[in-house]
Protein backbone atom coordinates (compact mmCIF):
# COMPACT_ATOMS: atom_id res chain seq x y z
CA UNK A 1 0.00 0.00 0.00
CA UNK A 2 0.86 3.43 -0.58
CA UNK A 3 -0.13 6.65 0.94
CA UNK A 4 0.43 10.26 0.31
CA UNK A 5 0.13 12.22 3.85
CA UNK A 6 -0.45 15.89 4.33
CA UNK A 7 -0.40 17.70 7.22
CA UNK A 8 -3.59 19.78 7.04
CA UNK A 9 -5.13 22.92 8.85
CA UNK A 10 -8.68 21.35 6.87
CA UNK A 11 -9.46 19.50 4.24
CA UNK A 12 -12.23 18.09 2.48
CA UNK A 13 -13.91 15.45 -0.22
CA UNK A 14 -17.17 16.16 -2.04
CA UNK A 15 -18.63 14.07 -4.61
CA UNK A 16 -21.30 15.79 -7.33
CA UNK A 17 -20.90 18.64 -5.55
CA UNK A 18 -21.77 17.61 -2.23
CA UNK A 19 -19.53 17.26 0.76
CA UNK A 20 -18.77 14.00 1.47
CA UNK A 21 -16.16 14.22 4.03
CA UNK A 22 -14.40 16.73 6.04
CA UNK A 23 -12.11 17.78 9.04
CA UNK A 24 -10.34 20.26 10.64
CA UNK A 25 -6.58 19.86 12.10
CA UNK A 26 -5.11 16.69 11.18
CA UNK A 27 -4.41 14.52 7.99
CA UNK A 28 -5.36 13.63 4.73
CA UNK A 29 -4.66 10.56 3.63
CA UNK A 30 -4.43 9.28 -0.54
CA UNK A 31 -4.24 5.81 -0.02
CA UNK A 32 -3.29 3.16 -2.51
CA UNK A 33 -3.72 -0.53 -2.54
CA UNK A 34 -1.16 -2.61 -4.72
CA UNK A 35 -1.46 -6.14 -6.34
CA UNK A 36 -0.64 -8.29 -3.29
CA UNK A 37 -1.17 -6.41 -0.35
CA UNK A 38 -3.39 -7.19 2.77
CA UNK A 39 -4.66 -6.64 5.66
CA UNK A 40 -1.88 -6.59 7.52
CA UNK A 41 -0.38 -3.73 5.09
CA UNK A 42 -3.76 -1.49 5.90
CA UNK A 43 -3.03 -1.90 9.35
CA UNK A 44 0.82 -1.25 9.45
CA UNK A 45 0.08 2.10 7.12
CA UNK A 46 -2.29 3.32 9.69
CA UNK A 47 -0.17 2.83 12.47
CA UNK A 48 2.45 4.47 10.82
CA UNK A 49 0.09 7.13 9.66
CA UNK A 50 -1.08 7.55 13.01
CA UNK A 51 1.74 7.33 15.24
CA UNK A 52 3.94 9.86 12.29
CA UNK A 53 5.67 13.01 14.49
CA UNK A 54 4.90 15.70 12.33
CA UNK A 55 3.35 17.93 14.29
CA UNK A 56 4.83 20.83 16.23
CA UNK A 57 5.79 20.56 20.06
CA UNK A 58 5.43 23.74 22.21
CA UNK A 59 9.19 24.28 20.84
CA UNK A 60 8.59 24.16 17.27
CA UNK A 61 9.62 20.72 16.64
CA UNK A 62 8.36 17.29 15.03
CA UNK A 63 7.66 15.64 18.37
CA UNK A 64 3.76 15.17 18.14
CA UNK A 65 1.80 12.72 16.20
CA UNK A 66 -2.10 12.81 15.14
CA UNK A 67 -3.00 10.92 18.45
CA UNK A 68 -0.91 13.26 20.90
CA UNK A 69 -2.98 16.22 19.28
CA UNK A 70 -6.84 14.77 18.98
CA UNK A 71 -6.49 15.24 15.63
CA UNK A 72 -8.56 14.18 12.40
CA UNK A 73 -7.94 11.83 9.06
CA UNK A 74 -9.45 12.32 6.29
CA UNK A 75 -9.07 8.91 3.92
CA UNK A 76 -9.22 9.17 -0.05
CA UNK A 77 -8.53 5.90 -2.44
CA UNK A 78 -6.67 7.22 -4.74
CA UNK A 79 -5.34 4.04 -7.45
CA UNK A 80 -2.79 6.72 -9.22
CA UNK A 81 -0.52 6.27 -6.36
CA UNK A 82 0.61 3.58 -8.49
CA UNK A 83 0.97 5.00 -11.62
CA UNK A 84 4.03 3.32 -14.02
CA UNK A 85 5.19 6.03 -15.69
CA UNK A 86 8.27 4.41 -16.88
CA UNK A 87 7.33 3.84 -20.69
CA UNK A 88 5.03 5.77 -22.93
CA UNK A 89 3.26 9.11 -21.98
CA UNK A 90 0.22 7.40 -20.85
CA UNK A 91 0.83 5.88 -17.22
CA UNK A 92 0.39 2.27 -16.47
CA UNK A 93 -2.19 1.10 -13.76
CA UNK A 94 -1.35 -2.60 -13.82
CA UNK A 95 -0.10 -2.22 -10.23
CA UNK A 96 -2.87 -1.07 -8.53
CA UNK A 97 -5.20 -3.80 -6.94
CA UNK A 98 -8.87 -3.95 -8.83
CA UNK A 99 -11.58 -2.65 -6.90
CA UNK A 100 -13.02 -5.47 -5.97
CA UNK A 101 -9.30 -6.19 -3.38
CA UNK A 102 -8.46 -2.24 -2.99
CA UNK A 103 -12.34 -1.43 -1.20
CA UNK A 104 -12.27 -3.61 1.44
CA UNK A 105 -9.22 -2.37 1.85
CA UNK A 106 -8.94 1.01 2.32
CA UNK A 107 -11.92 0.57 4.63
CA UNK A 108 -9.57 -1.66 6.61
CA UNK A 109 -7.37 0.97 7.02
CA UNK A 110 -9.79 3.80 7.85
CA UNK A 111 -11.26 1.43 10.39
CA UNK A 112 -7.91 0.96 11.99
CA UNK A 113 -7.65 4.60 12.49
CA UNK A 114 -10.73 4.25 13.96
CA UNK A 115 -9.89 2.01 16.07
CA UNK A 116 -7.42 3.96 17.70
CA UNK A 117 -10.06 6.87 18.41
CA UNK A 118 -8.93 8.75 15.13
CA UNK A 119 -12.32 10.60 13.98
CA UNK A 120 -12.17 9.54 10.40
CA UNK A 121 -13.94 11.34 7.44
CA UNK A 122 -13.64 9.70 3.76
CA UNK A 123 -14.13 10.05 0.72
CA UNK A 124 -16.40 7.66 -1.97
CA UNK A 125 -13.97 4.46 -3.40
CA UNK A 126 -14.15 4.68 -7.23
CA UNK A 127 -16.04 8.12 -7.25
CA UNK A 128 -14.75 11.04 -9.35
CA UNK A 129 -13.89 13.13 -6.04
CA UNK A 130 -12.75 16.82 -5.36
CA UNK A 131 -10.29 17.34 -3.25
CA UNK A 132 -9.58 20.71 -0.85
CA UNK A 133 -7.01 21.19 1.62
CA UNK A 134 -4.61 23.80 3.44
CA UNK A 135 -1.54 22.17 4.10
CA UNK A 136 0.20 23.38 7.00
CA UNK A 137 3.44 23.74 6.58
CA UNK A 138 3.61 22.09 4.01
CA UNK A 139 4.40 19.20 5.21
CA UNK A 140 3.57 16.17 3.11
CA UNK A 141 4.91 12.45 3.56
CA UNK A 142 5.45 9.55 1.09
CA UNK A 143 4.51 6.06 3.07
CA UNK A 144 4.77 2.69 0.82
CA UNK A 145 4.78 -0.64 2.77
CA UNK A 146 6.79 -2.43 1.03
CA UNK A 147 9.93 -0.07 1.59
CA UNK A 148 9.10 -1.00 5.76
CA UNK A 149 10.97 -4.15 4.88
CA UNK A 150 13.87 -2.82 3.72
CA UNK A 151 16.86 -2.32 5.87
CA UNK A 152 16.78 1.10 7.11
CA UNK A 153 20.05 2.30 5.59
CA UNK A 154 22.50 0.98 2.48
CA UNK A 155 24.86 -0.43 5.54
CA UNK A 156 22.41 -2.97 6.65
CA UNK A 157 21.84 -4.90 3.56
Amino acid sequence: MRAVIQRVSEASVRVDGRVIGAIGRGLLILIGVGVGDTEAEAKLLAEKSANLRIFADDEGRFNRSLLDIGGEALVVSQFTLYADTRRGRRPSFSDAAPPEIAAPLVEAFANELQRMGIAVGAGQFGAMMQVALVNDGPVTILLDSAIFREPRNRHER
